[in-house]
């Protein structure tokens, strides 16, 4: 018996394609010109290399052997959430200074 239902690999297998497909996609809006769909792509490889360590211990059920892989995921998981975060201030802060002084909240006394 194998640690994952069918059901669950199919989940599994597509979200780690549509993690693919999106940094190709991203990747591409690169290529068309704003280079910061650049920086979000490769902000996005960490995750994807979680996907894939996770993925690869449930194929060999979880075996303990393979115990790493947990250890490399949590790594690589926590890696991604800061780039991921570092790509998004790095969308956000060009707009921020770009922004018209009529929607610039007031200061507050």
């Amino acid at each position: 018996m194998h640690a994952l239902s069918l059901p669950t690999w199919v989940i599994h297998i597509s979200s780690v394609l549509e993690w693919l497909l999106a940094i190709l996609y991203l990747w591409r809006l690169g290529e068309q010109g704003d280079r910061r769909w650049f920086g979000l792509a490769v902000a996005m490889l960490p995750a994807l290399i979680s996907a894939l360590c996770a993925c690869t211990w449930h194929y060999y059920d979880n075996t303990p052997k393979l115990e790493w892989l947990v250890t490399l995921q949590a790594s690589t998981t926590l890696v991604g959430n800061f780039t991921l975060m570092l790509a998004a201030y790095w969308f956000w802060r060009p707009a921020s200074k770009q922004a018209p002084a009529s929607t610039a909240v007031p200061k507050q006394r």
